[in-house]
């Protein structure tokens, strides 16, 4: 997850699969020891279980040749340099900092140990021994956006963010095109937390917007609080990260989510072989980072089957939630993309609108 302003990711202009190598140091026979930083608890769903998910594939895949361990519940800045550090100071070799406050903490700790690797998810600053990677959460967003357009009858969507940074409003943005590309009388009402977890808030903010009309609802946080929110109220949500009916089983219309145990084998086997680069990764359907499936009862087979086509055309290059068949507006009514044209990654990561259907202001 991000925590930052987006004057940060304005620096961001790194989207590249290239990667540089570094001179590895040898493991020997013992096990790689892979270390796991997780910002909050390790829960059944939710941003910190897929990573942990990333973390037990692993294991899966490479066996006894890879230990790892992992922190959970580690506040970004000191507590995490602090945590960083106990994990090199154990032996562990290749390091996973799955958010972004960790970004700055790692890279220090990382000039310090250059024979340790590092990953830094959802960075963006490289070293020799640190890499980044994020996923594109947009793509999941627009096709949940598809489906929310035609669940919804109120026309009334409800979405709860974290933080007003580029990655929150590529989600949004992309979540409100995707209901509107269906159903042009979509609006979208979007309450800020300035939190990524914090359960109790996420609940209130929901039952707010359900008591203003609001019938689809979708977050970007960390716990499943809206989604036992919606099941409770009779309304239907998007689930995030993981796939959530096992809390909101008549609740949830489908689940975006994330995938890493794929990306976190191939580093740690790099590791391993003595391959490992530093660079950048950007991952989202088409390379297995970003999912939507996990359809509930609720939803006919024309809309599973309407998203999972557009899913496919995402894979194939064939749509992208960011590009205009007509001239795309902001909610202020200027014009943030012209019609024809498609958004380049630098320009979605600095992203700092929110698009014409999308109720309220930037904080």
């Amino acid at each position: 997850m991000y925590k930052n302003l987006a004057a940060a990711f304005a620096a961001a202009c790194f989207i590249s699969p290239a990667f540089s190598q570094i001179n590895p140091a040898p493991l020997g026979a013992a096990p790689l020891k892979a270390g796991f930083l997780y910002v909050a608890p390790l829960n059944d769903v939710g941003w910190v279980r897929q990573h942990d998910e990333g973390r037990r594939a692993v294991e899966a895949a490479l066996g006894a040749r890879v230990k790892t361990s992992y922190v959970e519940n580690v506040a970004e800045g000191p507590d995490a340099e602090r945590v960083i550090r106990d994990l090199v100071a154990t032996g562990h070799k290749l390091i996973f900092t799955p958010s972004f406050g960790y970004m700055e903490p790692t890279l220090k700790v990382a000039k310090e140990f250059p024979e340790v690797r590092f990953e830094s998810i959802t960075g963006y600053k490289t070293a020799p021994n640190v890499a980044v990677a994020n996923a594109r959460y947009y793509e999941g967003r627009y096709l949940a956006g598809v489906a929310s357009g035609r669940m919804t009858t109120s026309n009334v969507a409800g979405y709860i963010a974290g933080f007003p940074i580029p990655e929150v409003l590529q989600g949004i943005n992309a979540f409100a095109l995707g209901m509107r590309s269906v159903n042009p009388k979509a609006e979208v009402k979007v309450v800020w937390l300035n939190a990524w977890f914090d359960p109790t808030r996420e609940r209130d903010a929901a039952m707010t917007l359900f008591n203003q009309n609001v019938d689809v609802i979708a977050f970007h946080t960390g716990s499943s609080a809206v989604m036992v929110a919606a099941q409770e109220r009779g309304k239907l949500a998007v689930g995030y990260h993981s796939d959530m009916r096992k809390v909101a089983p008549d609740a949830q219309i489908v689940a975006v989510t994330h995938q890493w145990g794929d990306y976190y084998t191939r580093r740690a086997q790099a590791v391993l072989d003595g391959t490992w680069k530093t660079g950048v990764v950007w991952g989202g359907v088409r390379e297995g980072m970003i999912n939507v499936d996990g359809f509930g009862s609720k939803v006919p087979k024309t809309v599973q089957t309407e998203v999972l086509a557009r899913q496919r055309d995402i894979a194939a290059g064939q749509l992208h939630p960011f590009h205009a068949r007509q001239s795309v507006l902001d909610n202020e009514g200027r014009e943030v993309i012209a019609k024809g044209q498609t958004l380049t990654d630098e320009q979605i990561l600095k992203m700092n609108w929110l698009v014409q259907g999308v109720q309220g202001k930037l904080p």
